[in-house]
């Protein structure tokens, strides 16, 4: 008789209890929809994603001047990748392959060696 009462209180409990928590995540929503927090992180999300890679970071990463041509930025990108990737820093590895997609708007023709 006991162990019935137990678990019916456990039950009984748990429901409520889960009924709280439900309440209380849909005051908190309302809550920062009011104070403009959501819109916020929102807009936060966004700045981390849209920010890109310079120019002049890509340049620094892979080591490369204003002057070098498409063919020697390849030389070090392959160089530079390489070397990561034998060493199992796929941290460094990707920043120098963004690097190069950066230089790839810079040199459109990529043939011509020089940037436009």
């Amino acid at each position: 008789m006991a162990a019935k009462i137990l678990a019916n209180l456990i039950v009984m409990g748990s429901g409520i209890l889960a009924r709280a928590v439900v309440q209380a995540y849909r005051q908190a929503l309302a809550n920062a929809s009011k104070s403009g927090v959501a819109q916020e992180t929102l807009q936060n999300a966004a700045r981390r994603v849209s920010k890109s890679m310079t120019e002049q970071e890509a340049r620094q990463i892979l080591g490369v001047s204003e002057e070098t041509t498409w063919e020697e930025i390849m030389k070090k990108y392959d160089t530079l990748f390489e070397r990561n990737a034998k060493n199992g820093s796929f941290y460094l590895q990707s920043k120098v392959h963004r690097a190069k997609e950066c230089l790839e708007g810079v040199y459109p023709s990529k043939g011509d060696g020089s940037p436009s």
